[in-house]
């Protein structure tokens, strides 16, 4: 059993490894960061002195500190270097290949009692757990990006993690300034759970031609306030990877609402993967991006701000509320979970729960109803609200 975590490995200094390894540095822990050549090594370096360059430019820290941050950090192409690392988080790609050998590497290396992190956004830890010989040690730190900045860490638990494991995790994410969400191993876990799917909905109903990109993202952040439209999200965080957690949704819960939407695997095979590649749902080329023309598909007519029309606000918000009341009746996150998740993890001005509770069980319920005989919506309303709106109850905190 570790007692306390002061050395720290990471391994994998992509966009997110290098922000980990930020993180760890700033929390006053010896990090050791690794990547798999030289050349990557230096990526990963550079990452890490421009961030903490633009922290000292904004105030945020001083040169001193910046000078003692970096002096915490060693840089290695070698995993043999963290043989005395008492924690160690892998940020590598999602692929359980990968993953693969990243784990049997640390299992081999690592002290006995060391803890073994992924920080997987949509991979079982079960799975990477039974790559090793130490699956009680193994957890979940999905950190969120950027991860200097973004306050929520999910700690995820399997079914065979020692107790001990979680509460040692749960006082390095404290000492780290973060909040931690501590949940079960399950597909997406809280946010992405929750995220993805609403998205998701946005490329069908972009697809259906009920509104254009525009429209859809200008619903989203003037009614709801959400810091982008999920259009110009998915662009940022790039439609492989929204792609990727969408098939991981599905393989485990089987419903229409985690079914991709047709348009996006189309984009994703023709390499239209949103701002890393140039081109998404808008160009990032250079190029202008002309206004689209109004929508002329039959269901168009439904949709809008006229008399007797469905608000595109509502068709896009109404549904992830329901997947919020959903999770929550399944026993798998609180209200307080959620609303937390959705917070620090997706920068969102109010939880998912919190948002329901405002407009009311009986006014979401009625909606989805609404929805779903417009052919609008093809999941089912969860179970959970239908139990309230029953009893006569129109909060979830009731």
């Amino acid at each position: 059993m570790v007692e306390e975590i002061n050395k720290v490995g990471v391994v994998g200094l992509g966009t997110m490894g290098a922000g980990i390894v930020e993180v760890f540095a700033r929390a006053g822990f010896t990090v050791t960061g690794v990547e798999i050549d030289d050349a990557a090594l230096e990526r990963g370096r550079t990452h890490l002195e421009k961030s903490l360059a633009k922290a000292v430019a904004k105030g945020k820290l001083t040169e001193d500190e910046q000078r003692a941050i970096l002096g915490r950090v060693t840089f290695t192409t070698s995993r043999d270097d963290l043989a005395d690392a008492h924690l160690a988080v892998e940020a590598v790609p999602e692929r359980l290949d990968i993953k693969r050998s990243v784990f049997a590497d640390l299992d081999r290396i690592l002290p006995p009692a060391a803890i073994l992190a992924t920080n997987t956004s949509s991979l079982s830890v079960t799975e990477i757990a039974a790559l090793t010989s130490r699956p009680g040690k193994v957890i979940g730190l999905h950190f969120f990006n950027p991860a200097p900045v973004m306050r929520l860490v999910e700690i995820v638990t399997t079914v065979v993690t020692e107790p001990h494991v979680r509460e040692t995790a749960t006082q390095v994410v404290t000492r780290l300034g973060k909040t931690p969400v501590a949940v079960g191993d399950r597909a997406g876990f809280v946010a992405n759970a929750l995220l993805v799917p609403y998205l998701n909905h946005a490329v069908a109903v972009y697809e259906q031609g009920l509104a254009t990109r525009e429209q859809i993202d200008a619903a989203i952040t003037s009614a709801a306030g959400f810091p982008m439209g999920p259009l110009t999200l998915m662009d940022l965080v790039g439609l492989d990877v929204l792609l990727d957690v969408m098939d991981v949704l599905w393989d485990e819960f089987r419903r229409p609402r985690y079914a991709a939407a047709p348009l996006l695997r189309r984009m994703v095979a023709a390499g239209l993967l949103g701002r890393k590649s140039g081109r998404g749902f808008y160009d990032y080329s250079g190029a202008d991006n002309p206004a689209e023309p109004e929508p002329t598909a039959p269901l168009a007519q439904l949709v809008g701000d006229g008399p007797g029309q469905t608000s595109l606000a509502d068709l896009l918000l109404v549904p992830h509320l329901n997947d919020a009341a959903r999770m929550i009746g399944d026993g798998y996150a609180t209200a307080d979970d959620v609303d937390t998740a959705m917070r620090l993890g997706c920068g969102y001005p109010k939880g998912l729960a919190a948002m329901l509770d405002e407009r009311g069980v009986k006014n979401v319920t009625e909606t989805l109803a609404e929805l779903a005989a417009a052919g609008l919506f093809t999941d089912d309303t969860a179970p959970l609200l239908t139990m309230l709106a029953k009893q006569g109850k129109d909060t979830l905190r009731s």
